[in-house]
């Protein structure tokens, strides 16, 4: 079913959007910016080079408090094979909420604030993945925040952008957090994104996110950046989206997300399993999946785009899940599933597009090399 405009959510900062001459489109069930008049391929490029702004207020955004912190962490330990219980205060992880049969419910964000979590989920999954939340942690509060915007500023130029307003963001490390004021504004501050470049992620009051978004706006270097490039820049990065090259059908280790799932929750670790599907998930992390998400390199300057089938030998072995233009790389990007023993780099396949066989190639991930401050 199409969604109406008039049946979307709007992000606090429409007006705005609208006034930097935003292209408005469906997405995840809000009104949201997919490109500037720019243009897609200029603005992924500025973010490879400078700073771009991006709204990313319709993802959702949790605490979970009322516990002490090793309840708390052992609570989302429940949920997900990451290592909650051990992360420093004022750090962050990356995490997957699984399913009984192994599969990805939900990709997300944690951080360790002290006397709470801050966890931060996908917008179309995070109605499904607050409530189930709320059904298995008893005695832990769950809370969606639905009052504070969320931006997030990337590229090379992020740090002396946001360090002209806080000074302090310039000693943070990749996945660091803190509390900062700016302009008064109380902002929870990640260094985080998900561009593969260096850059933040801003939590800010609803009321105070224009005066914000300006003031980073003003900085030299720094550009407003819609979804396409957004899109652009994180399969470059090799980066999954949910929904399509994970979804409640893939496993961590198909995925080779199996980096996100730390010793202490492998077999042989101080909590092993104790999450949903851990006995499929914790197998395959020993024995290897029987596919693997790749890279696929295209021959020509064609995109291949989601749902492209591949074949190898005349066998149709796997599917397309993300493919675009690499505006960094000046060709096609695609990543996609293919079976185990076709995974290494350099595996000539073929790709059925509008009726025809073309070579493609698998190829490492991430495309460009990630930007993070260690």
């Amino acid at each position: 079913m199409s969604e109406t405009t008039d049946a979307l959510l709007h992000l606090p900062l429409k007006a705005l959007h609208e006034e930097l001459g935003g292209k408005m489109v469906p997405f995840a069930g809000y009104e949201m910016p997919v490109q500037y008049p720019m243009g897609v391929m200029k603005e992924h490029l500025h973010c490879r080079a400078a700073a771009g702004l991006f709204d990313v207020s319709h993802m959702g955004q949790v605490v979970l408090k009322g516990a002490d912190p090793e309840t708390l962490a052992l609570g989302l330990e429940s949920l997900i094979p990451a290592a909650v219980l051990g992360l420093g205060e004022g750090r962050q992880r990356y995490g997957l909420l699984t399913n009984d049969a192994g599969g990805i419910r939900d990709d997300l964000m944690f951080a360790n604030r002290g006397d709470h979590l801050f966890v931060v989920v996908n917008a179309a999954c995070k109605a499904a993945d607050i409530a189930h939340m709320q059904d298995s942690l008893p005695g832990i509060e769950v809370v969606e925040i639905t009052d504070r915007c969320l931006l997030a500023l990337q590229g090379p130029g992020a740090e002396a952008a946001l360090a002209a307003l806080a000074p302090e963001v310039a000693e943070m490390r990749f996945m660091d957090v803190r509390t900062l004021s700016i302009g008064g504004a109380e902002c929870w501050i990640s260094r985080s994104g998900y561009t593969g470049e260096d850059g933040y992620e801003i939590s800010v009051q609803a009321e105070e996110a224009e005066a914000l978004a300006r003031a980073l706006l003003n900085q030299e270097g720094v550009a407003p950046i819609g979804l396409g490039a957004r899109d652009s820049l994180r399969l470059e990065a090799g980066l999954c989206l949910y929904g399509h090259d994970i979804t409640e059908d893939t496993t961590p280790a198909e995925a080779a997300l199996h980096w996100s799932i730390q010793k202490a929750r492998r077999n042989g670790g101080a909590r092993a399993g104790g999450f949903p599907g851990a006995e499929k998930i914790l197998a395959e992390l020993e024995t290897g999946p029987a596919r693997l998400r790749v890279g696929l390199r295209p021959e020509g300057r064609a995109p291949m785009r989601e749902g492209v089938t591949l074949f190898h030998e005349d066998a149709e072995v796997g599917q397309i899940t993300s493919g675009a233009f690499g505006p960094s790389l000046q060709a096609p990007v695609a990543m996609g599933y293919v079976p185990a023993h076709l995974a290494a780099a350099g595996t000539a396949l073929e790709a059925e597009l509008r009726g025809k066989r073309l070579p493609i190639r698998v190829d490492s991930l991430p495309f460009i090399p990630a930007n993070f401050k260690r």
